[in-house]
């Protein structure tokens, strides 16, 4: 498999609850089993998680085909995959 290209982990996003204060490590490389975060599986590859601070408490629509132009946040890049 290609460390070019990321990893569709899925063709939707992942909406998670994050709390105000808090950073979370969203996994760039697609590989991770604890999507949408990273879980260190892209180690020895190109990919590096990408943190969000999370500003304040809220739902966010986290990136799961992994190739939104605005990671992590989706941006509806996977409607057309």
């Amino acid at each position: 498999m290609s460390d070019i290209q990321p990893v569709c982990a899925q063709k939707s996003p992942y909406k998670v609850e994050v709390e105000a204060g808090k950073s979370y490590w969203w996994c760039a490389c697609g590989k991770s089993g604890s999507q949408p975060f990273c879980d260190g599986s892209h180690k020895g590859g190109t990919f590096r998680p990408i943190e969000f601070k999370a500003e304040e408490s809220a739902t966010i629509a986290f990136c799961g085909c992994k190739q939104t132009a605005t990671n992590p946040r989706c941006d509806g890049t996977h409607r057309s995959m």
